[in-house]
Protein backbone atom coordinates (compact mmCIF):
# COMPACT_ATOMS: atom_id res chain seq x y z
CA UNK A 1 0.00 0.00 0.00
CA UNK A 2 1.28 3.52 -1.13
CA UNK A 3 2.52 5.70 1.85
CA UNK A 4 0.01 8.24 1.05
CA UNK A 5 -3.14 5.76 1.07
CA UNK A 6 -1.80 4.02 4.36
CA UNK A 7 -1.84 7.41 6.23
CA UNK A 8 -5.18 8.07 4.84
CA UNK A 9 -6.76 4.64 6.13
CA UNK A 10 -6.00 5.91 9.74
CA UNK A 11 -3.39 2.80 9.69
CA UNK A 12 0.22 3.11 11.55
CA UNK A 13 3.22 2.47 9.47
CA UNK A 14 5.28 -0.20 10.55
CA UNK A 15 9.07 0.62 10.19
CA UNK A 16 10.11 -1.91 12.47
CA UNK A 17 10.64 -5.31 10.64
CA UNK A 18 12.91 -7.98 8.83
CA UNK A 19 13.56 -5.50 6.34
CA UNK A 20 14.58 -2.47 8.04
CA UNK A 21 16.06 -3.77 11.32
CA UNK A 22 16.48 -1.03 14.07
CA UNK A 23 16.28 -0.57 18.20
CA UNK A 24 12.45 -0.08 19.27
CA UNK A 25 13.64 3.70 20.43
CA UNK A 26 14.83 4.64 17.02
CA UNK A 27 11.35 2.70 15.54
CA UNK A 28 8.98 4.10 18.17
CA UNK A 29 10.76 7.68 17.41
CA UNK A 30 9.90 7.32 13.68
CA UNK A 31 6.52 5.92 13.83
CA UNK A 32 5.51 8.94 15.65
CA UNK A 33 7.24 11.11 13.35
CA UNK A 34 5.34 9.54 10.23
CA UNK A 35 1.96 9.86 12.63
CA UNK A 36 2.51 13.46 13.12
CA UNK A 37 2.22 14.04 9.36
CA UNK A 38 -0.99 13.84 9.42
CA UNK A 39 -1.12 17.03 11.11
CA UNK A 40 -1.19 18.63 7.64
CA UNK A 41 -4.95 17.08 6.62
CA UNK A 42 -6.28 19.05 9.50
CA UNK A 43 -7.93 22.12 8.33
CA UNK A 44 -8.97 25.16 10.35
CA UNK A 45 -11.41 27.56 9.29
CA UNK A 46 -8.31 30.43 9.31
CA UNK A 47 -7.84 30.86 5.87
CA UNK A 48 -4.36 32.31 4.10
CA UNK A 49 -3.31 35.36 3.94
CA UNK A 50 -4.24 36.76 -0.11
CA UNK A 51 -7.90 35.05 0.33
CA UNK A 52 -6.18 32.10 -0.01
CA UNK A 53 -7.49 28.21 0.86
CA UNK A 54 -7.78 27.20 4.42
CA UNK A 55 -4.54 26.59 6.53
CA UNK A 56 -3.96 23.10 7.99
CA UNK A 57 -2.93 22.84 11.47
CA UNK A 58 0.70 22.02 10.49
CA UNK A 59 1.54 25.60 8.97
CA UNK A 60 -0.58 26.95 11.78
CA UNK A 61 1.70 25.76 14.42
CA UNK A 62 5.17 26.52 12.42
CA UNK A 63 3.63 29.93 11.73
CA UNK A 64 3.18 30.42 15.90
CA UNK A 65 6.84 29.16 16.47
CA UNK A 66 8.27 32.02 14.06
CA UNK A 67 6.33 34.30 15.61
CA UNK A 68 7.50 33.34 18.85
CA UNK A 69 10.98 33.79 17.97
CA UNK A 70 10.78 37.54 16.05
CA UNK A 71 8.20 38.65 18.81
CA UNK A 72 9.88 37.45 21.85
CA UNK A 73 10.99 41.25 22.94
CA UNK A 74 7.59 41.91 23.36
CA UNK A 75 6.78 39.17 26.16
CA UNK A 76 5.94 40.73 29.44
CA UNK A 77 8.00 38.25 31.30
CA UNK A 78 11.33 37.05 30.57
CA UNK A 79 11.29 33.53 28.46
CA UNK A 80 13.16 30.51 26.96
CA UNK A 81 12.13 31.17 23.50
CA UNK A 82 13.07 27.36 22.30
CA UNK A 83 10.63 26.12 24.80
CA UNK A 84 8.05 28.43 23.22
CA UNK A 85 8.66 27.58 19.96
CA UNK A 86 8.33 23.77 21.00
CA UNK A 87 5.37 24.45 22.40
CA UNK A 88 4.10 26.07 19.48
CA UNK A 89 4.97 23.11 17.36
CA UNK A 90 3.23 20.77 19.30
CA UNK A 91 0.33 22.00 20.84
CA UNK A 92 -2.10 20.83 18.32
CA UNK A 93 -0.86 17.23 17.40
CA UNK A 94 -4.10 16.29 19.38
CA UNK A 95 -6.04 17.38 16.58
CA UNK A 96 -4.35 14.73 14.70
CA UNK A 97 -7.28 12.11 16.74
CA UNK A 98 -9.78 15.08 18.20
CA UNK A 99 -10.33 17.28 15.15
CA UNK A 100 -10.27 21.26 14.83
CA UNK A 101 -12.36 22.47 17.87
CA UNK A 102 -13.19 26.66 15.98
CA UNK A 103 -12.56 29.18 19.06
CA UNK A 104 -16.18 30.08 18.50
CA UNK A 105 -18.06 26.37 18.13
CA UNK A 106 -19.31 27.02 21.58
CA UNK A 107 -20.48 23.27 21.38
CA UNK A 108 -17.75 21.56 20.08
CA UNK A 109 -15.71 23.49 22.97
CA UNK A 110 -18.02 21.85 25.51
CA UNK A 111 -16.20 18.41 24.40
CA UNK A 112 -12.75 19.54 23.31
CA UNK A 113 -11.14 18.90 27.03
CA UNK A 114 -12.23 15.02 26.76
CA UNK A 115 -11.60 14.46 23.07
CA UNK A 116 -7.62 16.30 23.48
CA UNK A 117 -7.19 14.28 26.43
CA UNK A 118 -7.33 11.03 24.80
CA UNK A 119 -5.98 11.91 21.38
CA UNK A 120 -2.95 13.20 24.13
CA UNK A 121 -2.21 9.51 25.43
CA UNK A 122 -3.32 7.61 22.13
CA UNK A 123 -0.46 9.75 19.76
CA UNK A 124 2.18 10.70 22.61
CA UNK A 125 2.32 7.27 23.70
CA UNK A 126 3.93 6.25 20.57
CA UNK A 127 7.21 7.69 21.92
CA UNK A 128 9.84 6.27 23.80
CA UNK A 129 8.23 6.74 27.71
CA UNK A 130 10.80 9.57 28.86
CA UNK A 131 9.90 11.70 25.40
CA UNK A 132 6.07 10.97 25.86
CA UNK A 133 6.49 12.34 29.43
CA UNK A 134 8.64 15.38 28.36
CA UNK A 135 6.22 16.60 25.60
CA UNK A 136 2.80 15.59 27.12
CA UNK A 137 4.11 17.51 30.75
CA UNK A 138 4.88 20.67 27.38
CA UNK A 139 1.29 20.18 26.42
CA UNK A 140 -0.08 20.60 29.49
CA UNK A 141 1.84 23.67 30.49
CA UNK A 142 0.55 25.05 27.75
CA UNK A 143 -2.84 24.49 28.39
CA UNK A 144 -2.85 25.38 31.92
CA UNK A 145 -0.83 28.72 30.60
CA UNK A 146 0.59 29.06 34.35
CA UNK A 147 4.19 30.07 33.09
CA UNK A 148 5.62 32.95 31.02
CA UNK A 149 6.06 30.38 27.89
CA UNK A 150 3.25 28.91 27.95
CA UNK A 151 1.34 32.76 28.27
CA UNK A 152 3.61 33.79 25.84
CA UNK A 153 2.95 30.57 23.45
CA UNK A 154 -0.99 31.28 23.97
CA UNK A 155 -0.17 34.86 22.79
CA UNK A 156 1.24 33.36 19.32
CA UNK A 157 -2.40 30.98 19.11
CA UNK A 158 -4.37 34.03 19.22
CA UNK A 159 -2.64 36.68 17.15
CA UNK A 160 -1.51 34.08 14.50
CA UNK A 161 -5.32 33.51 12.96
CA UNK A 162 -5.92 37.21 13.99
CA UNK A 163 -3.44 38.30 11.50
CA UNK A 164 -4.27 36.28 8.82
CA UNK A 165 -8.30 37.00 8.86
CA UNK A 166 -7.43 41.01 9.45
CA UNK A 167 -5.20 40.62 6.22
CA UNK A 168 -7.62 39.32 4.63
CA UNK A 169 -10.70 42.06 5.20
CA UNK A 170 -11.97 39.86 8.36
CA UNK A 171 -13.48 36.97 5.74
CA UNK A 172 -13.60 35.03 8.26
CA UNK A 173 -15.25 36.77 11.10
CA UNK A 174 -17.98 37.60 8.83
CA UNK A 175 -18.08 34.14 7.19
CA UNK A 176 -19.11 32.85 10.62
CA UNK A 177 -20.62 35.53 11.92
CA UNK A 178 -18.63 35.87 15.24
CA UNK A 179 -19.22 39.39 16.98
CA UNK A 180 -16.21 41.75 18.51
CA UNK A 181 -18.07 40.65 22.01
CA UNK A 182 -16.61 36.64 20.87
CA UNK A 183 -13.17 38.09 20.10
CA UNK A 184 -12.70 40.15 22.76
CA UNK A 185 -13.37 36.96 25.00
CA UNK A 186 -10.42 35.45 23.17
CA UNK A 187 -8.27 37.59 22.30
CA UNK A 188 -8.05 39.35 25.72
CA UNK A 189 -5.89 36.54 26.97
CA UNK A 190 -2.86 37.57 24.57
CA UNK A 191 -2.24 40.69 27.28
CA UNK A 192 -1.18 37.93 29.74
CA UNK A 193 1.37 36.83 27.10
CA UNK A 194 1.90 40.73 26.23
CA UNK A 195 0.65 43.65 26.97
CA UNK A 196 2.49 45.38 23.61
CA UNK A 197 1.02 42.37 21.46
CA UNK A 198 -2.42 43.34 23.00
CA UNK A 199 -2.40 46.65 21.68
CA UNK A 200 -2.22 46.51 18.65
CA UNK A 201 -4.97 43.52 18.92
CA UNK A 202 -6.96 45.96 20.00
CA UNK A 203 -6.28 48.27 17.21
CA UNK A 204 -7.04 45.65 14.77
CA UNK A 205 -10.35 44.56 16.23
CA UNK A 206 -11.36 48.71 16.56
CA UNK A 207 -11.11 48.51 12.35
CA UNK A 208 -12.81 45.81 11.99
CA UNK A 209 -15.54 46.88 13.90
CA UNK A 210 -15.49 49.95 12.23
CA UNK A 211 -15.59 48.37 8.65
CA UNK A 212 -18.51 46.01 9.61
CA UNK A 213 -15.93 43.04 9.73
CA UNK A 214 -17.45 42.21 12.99
CA UNK A 215 -20.58 42.23 14.41
CA UNK A 216 -21.34 44.86 16.81
CA UNK A 217 -18.82 46.61 18.70
CA UNK A 218 -19.35 45.35 22.15
CA UNK A 219 -16.51 44.02 24.60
Amino acid sequence: MHLYHLLQSGRRLSLYNKHIPMDERLRKQLEFIVEIDKEKNILRQTHLSGHGRRENDAEHAWHMAIMAYLLQEYSNEKIDVAKVMLMCLIHDIVEIEAGDTYAYDEDAKKTQKAREAAAKEKIYSMLPADQKLSLTALFDEFEAAETPEARFARAMDNLQPLLLNHSNGGSDWREHQVSAKQVYERQSRTKYGSETLFEITDRILQENIKNGSLKDAAK
